[in-house]
């Protein structure tokens, strides 16, 4: 469905239109896209094609997004549109992103229906970028929320600091997914800009919405131990309590890099461990560097194999031998 895009200025010259969404900050022709690959100028303003137009749904354990320390075990309506503000070389969902896929409309009093089924907490939207869905999830979030279930962003967190605001007060969660420390590899691998990201990740934090990070380790691109170190002091700097999830990269689209070794994410978890308290190993099993450890008595709290996760040691979000207070919002 196609509506006016927020956050838009036209241009006296020739027709053009700005979109003020994202850092990007497109300047369209006529008839042309932004990089998102759903906002475009029709007739000297800016319309976006995406309202509520779904390319794929699940309900997914919630520990799939990934949040730990959201509802542990629990399961969301999990959804998106096409398309991106970033050209990632390594997406693993780029006939998605980077490309159109069928959709179907579903409306937002729709999208709740959906959300309330098969036990879900609520929505995810996930898979591709969601932020470049602002509209949809500004109109739908609010209902969603009248409901009495959860938004949830899992998302590269590439958007400017107005929107975001706006979006902020509907939001219960958020992973976002802190690609790297270093410019040089967001402009070269992601054709984006790090600094956005890493303020609004404050931003994040500071609204109180639930927030968790994840890193992508790509072997040869951001996977030494300076940019293990950047990750964590930036983290540890803003809470050392803000879950951090570090993932085994495989080789898809266009990226030919080896897979991450376990060595590496070993290395990534024990170097984290020394500054952060919850730190966890992703898209690999490695014997108990998925489950939630107090850090206080070191009791495991939440123990995960793949999805089945085991939270008999977790009481009311506290450690289940101390009582500390693992940060784990339950329901």
């Amino acid at each position: 469905m196609i509506v006016k895009a927020a956050y838009q200025s036209s241009l006296n010259t020739h027709n053009k239109v700005k979109c003020h969404l994202c850092p990007a900050e497109c300047v369209l022709d006529e008839g042309k896209y932004g990089i998102c690959g759903c906002r475009y100028n029709r007739n000297g303003k800016l319309v976006t094609e995406n309202f509520g137009e779904l390319v794929t749904i699940a309900y997914d354990p919630i520990e799939k997004k990934p949040l730990y320390h959201f509802y542990p075990g629990s399961i969301i309506f999990s959804t998106g549109a096409n398309g991106c503000n970033f050209q990632c070389a390594n997406c693993q969902n780029w006939q998605i992103s980077q490309e159109k896929a069928p959709t179907r409309y579903v409306s937002p009093d729709d999208l709740v229906k959906l959300a309330g089924r098969e036990g879900s907490i609520g929505v995810a939207y996930t898979y591709t970028e969601p932020l470049i869905w602002f509209e949809y999830i500004l109109q739908a979030g609010r209902l969603i929320r009248e409901s009495g279930l959860k938004n949830v962003l899992v998302s590269n967190g590439y958007i400017n600091p107005r929107p975001l605001e706006e979006l902020l007060p509907l939001i219960d969660a958020a992973n976002i997914d802190l690609k790297g420390m270093k410019p040089e590899f967001y402009r070269r691998v992601c054709k984006g800009k790090l600094e956005p990201v890493l303020e609004n990740i404050k931003s994040i934090y500071a609204a109180g919405v639930h927030l968790e990070i994840t890193n992508l380790v790509i072997t040869e691109l951001n996977d030494s131990p300076k940019d293990f170190e950047l990750l964590t002091d930036f983290i540890a700097d803003i809470s050392p309590e803000i879950p951090v999830h570090f993932s085994a990269y495989y080789p898809t689209f266009k990226m030919t890099n080896p897979p991450t070794s376990p060595a590496r994410l070993l290395e990534a978890y024990e170097m984290a461990r020394a500054k952060l308290k919850f730190v966890y190993l992703g898209n690999v099993r490695l014997q108990g560097k998925a489950d939630t450890i107090c850090p206080g008595c070191g009791a495991t709290a939440v123990r995960r194999d793949g999805y089945k996760i085991d939270i008999s040691g977790l009481k009311n979000g506290h450690c289940g031998v101390c009582r500390q207070d693992l940060k784990i919002i339950q329901s």
